[in-house]
């Protein structure tokens, strides 16, 4: 384990990276170190101790590494271009199960945008936070509101690291509520329970929540980032739904303190004002004619895709109440590099699976698939229809289907208006002739169509059959540069189907339908059937996490949380499949299925539901404990 600070001196020249309360500069020794008396002796530089508490806050959204959406392509929402034009990056190893203690695809690649090196940036941040609680009571600060505020964000932004760290590492982290010195002795540290670091994390924003000087909104840009009340209830949300999940409760059952913690964070949230995006607020873009929103500019279509291409406005009054914490910074020009690649030429990265196009239901709320065995075959090609489904035509597969899929998914015959960066060819009938320009163009994605369909290899291809959608604007590019809007790290709507799972589990099952129903209507999607058993019940919602939260990097984490101990994740994150569509000499479609490529993914065994220890960190804690602190299989 990386200790990097000593109590003794701190190199400290630190940018003010989160908010604009130290904008003097620092007075160093002249060797250019400050002692810690000399930094908490002083407001601003106080302050600058906490901001270096902020600086290991990823990014996330589309910021993982060469641009890619990170664990939304490494679970089975998406397949990622770069897989085999740039092998050596995070996907094509993942999927090539090229990973290792010693070598990961997910930890051991440099921190782009605070993705990646996880477990020494983590640590290090709660080093720092830790050494901050340990200081601030008698430091010299502005006022004692400041002072309050201060150490309250302190024990968000530790929370917040230590669920990050427990997502991806699982239970190997001791509880450090006060910081370690190099002096003590290692040999006694202990790693607590999953339960037991969840309620650590509890106990960090129960502390936070108990300060009147911690605001549950941040509403100045000049504060955008900083942590509040509100995020605090998130990470409770979601860390007690972790632990009460069957890869994490150690044969315990916590469900009923799931639900509770739930309704109680639920119902602050809404007592503060959060409440889902419900309204389209820009029509002029989002129900005009060239959005191609949908086939009937459906307004639910527009409003979830509205939510998602704009960012939270930081005001007491935002047009967006709905997201509670997003990233720092906006995520690009996602039309040339997470888009349809073909549009500007570059690359297409998150390709929508075949799988999670099979998620959406049609519009009556009917799913398309039997959930409880939703494929006969071990490849996913012999999908298992739902009997129920009178909608679902396999021949006319796009038609009638939740207003969410419109929203999220460009597939084989919808269209976009945008400035398209090349002249079509007359092996595309479908736009032939046309050339470089602002132009509306059929999206096909039949084997042979020579810019949108499907290709092995090439990065401005789609794999799949399908491309991205839910992030990107509906006229983006180079022309009109609408850049991504800032990723939504935590949002209402996530919260909402905490509760309604714990709810579920717990036997609350007529809180769980409200919940689950709310977010539902919300979508333009009829109530769930009543009368459904408690299984019955926990599937749908499961399934309406993985459609509502879709590409939104919950699902990699779900399925994993769902699994065994001992299970593995053969059934979902093995085989990823897209849609085989040929285009007939009459102008008519014939679609299949087929698997991305010849052989599984490998990064479905046991041992990656959990990322290892860093090798070296594990050898560590082994030579001065004793005990093997790495994850089983590495």
């Amino acid at each position: 384990m990386r200790f990097k600070m000593k109590d003794s001196l701190l190199m400290l020249i630190i940018a003010v990276l989160v908010f604009g309360s130290c904008k003097k500069a620092l007075d160093t020794a002249p060797d250019g170190k400050l002692t810690m008396d000399q930094i908490f002796s002083d407001n601003d530089k106080t302050a600058a101790f906490l901001n270096s508490c902020y600086n290991n806050i990823p990014n996330k959204g589309v910021r993982y590494f060469f641009w890619c959406r990170g664990p939304v392509e490494w679970s089975d929402e998406a397949w990622d271009t770069d897989a085999e034009a740039e092998s050596w990056i995070m996907s094509g190893r993942m999927y090539n199960g090229d990973a290792s203690a010693g070598n990961h695809p997910i930890t051991n690649i440099s921190a782009d945008e605070g993705n990646g090196d996880y477990w020494a940036r983590y640590w290090n941040a709660i080093y720092n936070c830790s050494f901050f609680l340990s200081r601030i009571d008698k430091a010299a600060v502005s006022s004692e509101s400041t002072r309050k505020r201060w150490t309250a964000e302190a024990h968000v932004l530790r929370a917040y690291y230590y669920s990050e760290l427990l997502k991806w590492f699982g239970p190997v982290l001791p509880i450090e509520r006060n910081p370690f010195k190099f002096t003590d002795d290692f040999s006694k540290v202990k790693r607590g329970s999953y339960y037991e670091t969840v309620k650590f994390i509890i106990e960090d924003c129960d502390a936070a929540l108990a300060t009147a000087e911690l605001p549950w909104r941040i509403t100045t840009n000049a504060e955008a980032g900083r942590v509040h009340k509100a995020l605090a209830e998130a990470i409770k949300s979601k860390m007690i739904l972790f632990a009460a999940s069957p890869l994490n409760n150690g044969g315990q059952d916590y469900w009923q303190e799931a639900y509770q913690i739930n309704k109680t964070s639920l119902q602050d949230l809404r007592g503060q004002g959060y409440a889902l995006y419900n309204k389209v607020n820009f029509p002029q873009t989002y129900l005009s004619d060239i959005a191609y929103l949908g086939p009937d500019k459906n307004v639910n279509t527009a409003l979830y895709n509205e939510y998602f291409t704009q960012s939270m406005a930081y005001t007491d009054q935002p047009v967006d109440k709905e997201t509670i914490f997003q990233s720092r910074d906006p995520q690009g020009n996602i039309w040339d590099i997470d888009g349809i690649g073909a549009q500007d030429g570059y690359k297409s990265g998150t390709c929508p699976s075949q799988e999670l196009v099979d998620a959406y239901e049609t519009r009556d709320g009917q799913p398309i698939l039997d959930l409880d065995n939703p494929y006969l075959d071990e490849q996913h090609l012999q999908p298992n229809y739902n009997s129920n489904n009178t909608l679902y035509n396999p021949n006319s597969p796009y038609d009638n289907r939740d207003p969410r899929f419109y929203a999220s998914i460009y597939y084989n015959g919808s269209k976009r208006q945008c400035l398209w960066n090349f002249s079509e060819s007359s092996q595309s009938p479908e736009n032939y002739p046309a050339g470089i320009g602002n132009r509306t163009r059929i999206i096909a994605t039949y084997i042979g169509e020579p810019q949108t369909g499907v290709d092995a290899t090439v990065r401005r291809a789609t794999r799949t059959g399908y491309f991205e959608r839910k992030f990107l604007h509906p006229n983006s590019g180079n022309d009109n540069p609408v850049s991504g809007a800032y990723a939504k790290l935590f949002r209402l709507g996530e919260v909402i189907l905490n509760f309604a799972e714990a709810a579920a589990q717990a036997g609350q099952t007529s809180d769980a339908y409200d919940a689950v129903n709310e977010i539902r209507k919300r979508a333009g999607m009829p109530d769930l059937p009543a009368g459904l058993s408690k299984d019955q019940l926990i599937t749908r919602i499961h399934h309406e996490r993985q459609v509502e939260l879709a590409m939104e990097e919950n699902r990699y984490f779900d399925v994993r949380r769902w699994a065994a101990p001992g299970g593995d994740l053969s059934k979902t994150d093995k085989w990823i499949t897209a849609a085989a569509i040929t285009r007939n000499a009459d102008g008519t479609y014939t679609y299949g299925r087929r698997t991305v490529r010849a052989q599984s993914r490998a990064c479905y065994t046991n041992k990656f539901l959990w990322v290892p220890i860093p090798l070296n960190e594990a050898n560590r804690m082994l030579a001065i404990t004793g005990e093997n602190w790495q994850n089983t299989g590495w």
